[in-house]
């Protein structure tokens, strides 16, 4: 493959992107400017004829990337040392991919499981894709629902939606005319109707791969979904239907879509049943509790809560681990519902940032630990998303080597970005006490980790009348000195805030 080819063939893309968007910004000198009895309804035809021509390219753009994934693959593994185990050439693999199109490593390993079948198994959904007919979303449906027919049920698919002249072809809105949503459906229904395998044994093997998903929102929230067997899923959904419509009223403000969520949340947080005895339908509250309180969490978490936030001087969030930013109010919240333990970490009040705990000896404190789960916040792998707390520490120059252990010579990757490392010769680049390691890769290449945003903590602003226990609180000082962070081991407790309160005082 000519490298100068396919540059030139990127710039002439480029050059033909800066073309279309000098027509859409109406450059005089591109003769973009409107004709016509009506120049705003042709300018309104112009951006439909743009938009038509956008969909046609990612469609073909999606399809040289499949191909390129899949070439790229087949040669690694063409290349890869003979005695090098395959899943580690496999993780190698989905590594380099991930890194090189700034994505997470299980997208990368859908986009190579998505792009193999495509262009193994699909011949027609990657013509269709290649001319511009079927869009990405689209064939992500059909690879979904060709997953697990065999090649015959995989064709008799394809030719279903895409070949005009198959015996029993769609009729209709062509697959690629449709939203993609829709496609689904129709796709899932014929492959549920021809499927070779009974449903009865479908379905014995979806309840192993059953599961709950935690995603990370925006302003405080998250997301927390299960993948459930259909008959426990619409008993859940209707549970908490019913649960929730009891606690509607006159004196209830809260929308029905909001109490199902507190009924569930309050079902998962607390051990006791929330429905009464003999009302299963939930109208009504139970004795000695309320389905639509939801408790303050009691399982353990770990949150950083600056001082001053903490003592209600300042409303910066705090930092829920493995979440990120949360309010002041939810963080200061936790702590008065029972903090058994928490840690003292100075931060530098100039960035913020956590500062060096030094050791000398191979072993690493607890101390130490929770440090490096400050400074990378996650495993540091470019792209992974692993917040899980057993990830494993790792001396970036070995010890035997002459690598000390302070945390400038630290990693904390997960497992499997821990084996990456040790199986294949991806190799973690220096880090520094505030910057976890990047990597590079077996081709060379360089790939930076993710680094924490770490912000100066913000201070109350001065007031004489301001006074908590009888102290003055702080003014800003200027240049130097330690601002002290709180990393919070949160479980059962009183006298949390208590403790806190007296420990920082």
């Amino acid at each position: 493959m000519a490298k100068a080819a396919v540059a030139k063939a990127f710039e002439d893309i480029n050059a033909a992107l800066a073309v279309l968007n000098a027509e859409l910004d109406g450059d005089p000198g591109s003769g973009s400017e409107p004709t016509g009895a009506d120049p705003l309804a042709a300018l309104a035809d112009g951006c439909l004829d743009l938009l038509a021509g956008v969909r046609a390219v990612e469609a073909r753009v999606a399809a040289l990337k499949a191909r390129a994934a899949v070439q790229y693959a087949d040669t690694a593994y063409a290349v890869a040392p003979p005695d090098a185990p395959v899943r580690a050439v496999e993780m190698a693999v989905t590594a380099e991919v991930a890194c090189v199109l700034t994505i997470g490593d299980r997208a990368a390993g859908s986009l190579l499981n998505q792009s193999h079948m495509l262009t193994t198994v699909l011949p027609l959904t990657l013509s269709a894709l290649q001319e511009g007919t079927l869009s990405w979303q689209h064939v992500r449906v059909m690879v979904d629902e060709a997953a697990t027919l065999d090649r015959h049920g995989a064709a008799a698919l394809e030719a279903h939606f895409l070949d005009p002249d198959a015996p029993d072809a769609a009729g209709g809105c062509p697959a690629g005319e449709m939203p993609a949503s829709r496609f689904r459906h129709k796709a899932r229904t014929w492959r549920e109707r021809h499927h070779a395998e009974s449903i009865e044994a479908r379905h014995a093997k979806g309840v192993l791969d059953r599961q709950v998903l935690y995603a990370p929102d925006r302003d405080g929230m998250a997301w927390l979904s299960a993948y459930l067997p259909a008959d426990q899923a619409a008993a859940i959904w209707n549970r908490t239907t019913a649960l929730a419509r009891g606690l509607q009223g006159p004196g209830e403000d809260r929308t029905l879509t909001q109490l199902r969520a507190d009924v569930l949340a309050t079902a998962l947080l607390t051990s006791g049943n929330p429905v009464s005895n003999g009302n299963p339908e939930g109208n009504g509250n139970p004795e000695g509790s309320d389905p639509g309180h939801v408790p303050a969490p009691r399982a353990q978490v770990l949150v950083t809560v600056p001082v001053f936030a903490l003592l209600g001087a300042t409303e910066e969030p705090a930092i829920l681990d493995g979440y990120g930013p949360i309010p002041a109010s939810m963080a200061r919240d936790l702590v008065a519902d029972g903090a058994d333990s928490f840690y003292r970490v100075l931060i530098d009040p100039r960035d913020g940032a956590p500062l060096e705990i030094g050791r000398t000896s191979y072993r690493l404190t607890k101390a130490m630990r929770q440090w490096l789960r400050l400074r990378d916040g996650k495993c540091p792998f470019p792209g992974c998303s692993n917040q899980s707390l057993d990830n494993e520490a790792d001396h970036l120059l070995a010890w035997a080597k002459g690598g000390t252990t302070g945390v400038a010579n630290l990693g904390q990757p997960c497992p499997k970005h821990h084996r990456l490392r040790h199986l294949i010769n991806w190799q973690p680049t220096p880090a520094t006490k505030h910057d976890p390691p990047g990597w590079t890769s077996p081709t060379g290449r360089h790939y930076k980790s993710e680094h924490q945003d770490w912000e100066p903590p913000h201070w109350p602003e001065p007031n004489p009348k301001a006074r908590k226990n009888g102290r003055q609180l702080p003014a800003r000082r200027k240049g130097g000195g330690h601002s002290d962070f709180i990393h919070l081991g949160l479980s059962l407790g009183e006298d949390g805030l208590e403790r806190i309160l007296h420990a920082t005082a």
